[in-house]
């Protein structure tokens, strides 16, 4: 049976508008300035490491807290799927497939947006980032990991899985595929077409 692990920000889940408004309340909770524009720009890496760069290092796990706090009630109401999201995970389980989710996300609102949207998913595992991720979607199984940053890629390497990009978040098609992505799709929408190949894989699909 295939297992296809997905990242959650900006591959199955939209939650730019969602995250912006957290921010902005934490900036107005601490009064810290924070541009919530250059926040979305670079979603990806864990909570903590965009707290500092608008907090000193010491305060950082106190606002990440704070942040966390806001989130259930701000960002998951504001998160909608990615287009061709909820496809994507249906059309893994329609081939007997388990879909599970790794991610940089917390637990807590990684399971909570997830269920929010409605994704019929195996399993979630959050407070993942990077080459660490491999360690999940090696225990699930996964023959590829489909994600949106360079760090998705190195994530799917660790696992010994395929990495599929998707250019809907900070990197573009043209960077991905520089970095060494197997396949590279500019979004959701056409991954159904893209399980046969990972399924059964042929010649390198880089594209």
């Amino acid at each position: 049976m295939i297992a296809v692990g997905f990242d959650l920000d900006l591959t199955l889940a939209d939650t730019r508008e969602g995250i912006a408004a957290t921010f902005a309340a934490l900036s107005e909770r601490t009064g810290v300035p924070i541009d919530t524009a250059a926040v979305v720009s670079r979603l990806g890496p864990p909570l903590e490491t965009e707290l500092a760069n608008w907090f000193p290092i010491e305060d950082v796990p106190e606002m990440a807290a704070v942040y966390r706090g806001f989130y259930g009630k701000i960002a998951v109401p504001a998160t909608v799927p990615m287009a061709g999201a909820i496809e994507a995970v249906e059309a893994v389980r329609a081939r007997g497939g388990r879909v599970i989710v790794v991610t940089a996300k917390h637990q807590i609102q990684a399971e909570a947006t997830v269920k929010a949207l409605g994704l019929q998913v195996d399993d979630v595992a959050g407070g993942l980032f990077s080459s660490a991720k491999g360690t999940a979607l090696r225990r699930f199984g996964a023959s590829a990991y489909v994600g949106d940053h360079v760090a998705d890629v190195d994530a799917a390497r660790a696992a010994g899985a395929r990495s599929v990009a998707v250019a809907t978040g900070p990197y573009d098609s043209s960077a991905l595929l520089a970095y060494g992505a197997d396949i590279v799709l500019p979004d959701l929408r056409v991954f159904p077409e893209t399980l046969t190949e990972l399924i059964n894989p042929g010649p390198s699909s880089r594209q």
